[in-house]
This record gives C-alpha cells, sequence and structure tokens, in this order.
C-alpha cells in the first residue's frame, strides 16, 4: 500500500474519530517528525497504536549555496502539520521527537492552530532516526522519568 495523502488522511481522521476514541485510549503519545514522513504512537505499557503520515507533496533535502537567493529551507506543509496535530488531539501527553526543524514548526503550527494543545506537549527532543520499537522505548522511558517528577510536585 503506498502511501496515503494528507488530504485523504484528515477525511478519514475526521470520518474515524468517533470509532477511535471509542477503542482503548492510550494517555501518552509520542510523535517522530521530519519533512517526508510523521510516524505517530499512541501507548501504554503493553500497547502500541501505530499511524505513518505523509505530506502530499514530500520536499527533498535542499541545500543553501553562497550567492543564492532563499534560506534553502522546505516551505512549511500546513495540512500535513494540520494531520499530525489533529493525530494527538485525544492524547494526554505527548512527546515531539525528530532530527531536524520539522517538530518546531509542528510546535508553533499547533501553537497557532490550537493552543489548548500546547498543554499536552510533554517535551520536544532531538532524536535522529530510530526504529519504531527503539522509539516507543524511549518514550515510555521519557514519560516514566517526568510522571515520577510531576508526582513529587504535587
Amino acid at each position: 500500500m503506498g502511501p496515503i495523502s494528507v488530504a485523504r488522511l484528515l477525511a478519514s481522521v475526521r470520518r474515524q474519530k468517533e470509532t477511535y476514541l471509542m477503542s482503548i485510549h492510550h494517555y501518552h503519545a509520542v510523535i517522530w517528525i521530519d519533512h517526508r514522513e510523521a510516524r505517530v504512537f499512541h501507548f501504554s505499557p503493553t500497547d502500541v497504536e501505530r499511524l505513518v503520515l505523509h505530506p502530499d507533496h514530500p520536499t527533498r533535502h535542499l541545500h543553501h549555496k553562497a550567492n543564492s537567493i532563499g534560506s534553502g529551507n522546505a516551505a512549511e506543509d500546513h495540512n500535513y502539520l494540520h494531520a499530525v496535530m489533529e493525530s494527538i488531539a485525544d492524547a494526554g501527553a505527548v512527546l515531539i521527537t525528530g532530527p531536524a526543524n520539522a517538530k518546531t514548526e509542528l510546535i508553533k503550527h499547533i501553537h497557532q492552530h490550537d493552543p489548548k494543545l500546547m498543554k499536552i506537549i510533554a517535551g520536544v527532543e532531538t532524536v535522529d532516526h530510530p526504529s519504531d520499537a527503539a522509539l516507543v522505548a524511549y518514550a515510555r522511558k521519557y514519560f516514566k522519568a517526568a510522571d515520577l517528577m510531576l508526582q513529587q510536585k504535587l
């Protein structure tokens, strides 16, 4: 099965939102994002649900050349970022990871388009290209430490 377009995914997410909310709710989520894909995992200590999102028009890796016009950075894909944002709307705590600036673009998009979701962002971490299992293990360890720190503050 090929990559799904963001427009089709948004329509599908909206149609399936009630069904998804009826499934087992996972409080924690982790996102790994770059300009080519976003991997979103909702998880508990024993279960993981995975969703992979792709932009409608993936960007090639751009290099800025001396004496050229432009920043050398790819333009933000707002539909892509919005689909990623909607995929975490029912989570209670989210860790956003990735190797470059797509994670900060996602934070900026969330802040501009659904500021209420900023409350569930537990952290933003630079992570290269982990396997799915390594990413979920990293997130579980992150949230275990974060949850312990939160309990100490109470």
